[in-house]
């Protein structure tokens, strides 16, 4: 790839991954080349992927032996699992170990892992405020990528451990307004007046990329970052304003919005209420000042939601 150093990124048509594609592939002076990997090299969004530049291969973390082709001659490599497909935190844990075993065979020389906190640091097992789910875990998508941080060191992989948050993009699915009966858009979220940290998938990849630029500064570190930390009812207080429609906070009880019966309510419910229980510690590792110095375009809350107006359909 013409001199260029290759990072290999997994989950290359996904949220996190397809971001940490585009910052390298838009980066031009980066030193870097993208090798995308997906499970789909046909798709539309590899076929965007391959048209900006990345080359595209096909590989599939529950097939331990198509990674080691992927990573073959790459100077770093981008590892992130997907939880929601099954969310099964052994299934999460078994693709992680894969992805360290794979890397560490290749000899990748810097690697990022995306990792989330242990949340039974902060709320224990025997911590009754909310159900223990999968046997073991309180955020099982939280708790086993942290479980699995070991796996890496284990396999002698150079790596960075880079903890995000909620993504803003979430609002524009899954947890995004929903139509009350009088007809206001509310966003129904079990965090009281706590606040939500939450950060634009860009910037997850741009910070990514500063963090490959910064090479050997940021091996065996554990990087968090946010692009904003925002009670709910101030969020839906800028949506109101920038999309010209009226979205109001709705706050239910942890217990209320489990109970909601989605698939995943369980985990999502306890996810906003590790959130919002242990608000402090969690806000206060994603220092936004030293995220702005790694990365200065990190966006605020407002500027993303501008951004986004267009992709919002609350008529």
């Amino acid at each position: 790839m013409d001199g260029r150093q290759i990072i290999t990124v997994f989950g290359a048509t996904g949220h996190q991954g397809g971001a940490v594609a585009r910052a390298v592939l838009e980066d031009k002076d980066s030193g870097f080349a993208v090798r995308a990997v997906t499970r789909r090299p046909d798709s539309d969004r590899a076929r965007e992927l391959e048209r900006l530049g990345a080359e595209v291969v096909r590989a599939d973390i529950d097939d331990e032996a198509s990674l080691q082709p992927a990573l073959e001659g790459a100077y770093g490599a981008f590892l992130v699992t997907n939880f929601w497909e099954d969310m099964s935190a052994a299934h999460e844990q078994a693709q992680a170990q894969a992805l360290a075993r794979a890397a560490g065979h290749a000899g990748v020389q810097h690697a990022i892992w995306s990792t989330l906190e242990d949340t039974r640091a902060c709320i224990p097992l025997d911590d009754d405020r909310m159900p223990t789910l999968q046997g073991s875990y309180k955020v099982p998508h939280f708790d086993a990528k942290a479980e699995a941080d070991h796996f890496f060191t284990d396999a002698v992989v150079p790596t960075t451990f880079l903890r995000a948050t909620f993504y803003w993009e979430n609002l524009l699915s899954m947890f995004g307004p929903q139509r009350a009966e009088d007809g206001t858009f509310e966003l129904i979220y079990p965090m009281g007046d706590s606040r939500l940290s939450g950060i634009a998938v860009d910037d997850i990849g741009n910070t990514a990329l500063a963090i490959f630029k910064g090479g050997t500064d940021f091996i065996a570190a554990t990087i968090s970052i946010a692009g904003e930390h925002l009670p709910v009812a101030d969020m839906a207080a800028a949506m109101t304003d920038v999309l010209g429609q009226p979205v109001r906070y709705r706050p239910l009880t942890p217990d209320a919005f489990r109970a909601l019966g989605f698939p995943g309510a369980d985990e999502a419910g306890n996810m906003f209420q590790y959130y919002a229980d242990c608000e402090h510690a969690f806000t206060a590792a994603r220092d936004l000042d030293a995220v702005r110095a790694l990365h200065p375009g990190l966006q605020d809350f407002r500027t993303w939601l501008t951004a986004h107006r267009d992709d919002f359909h609350l008529a």
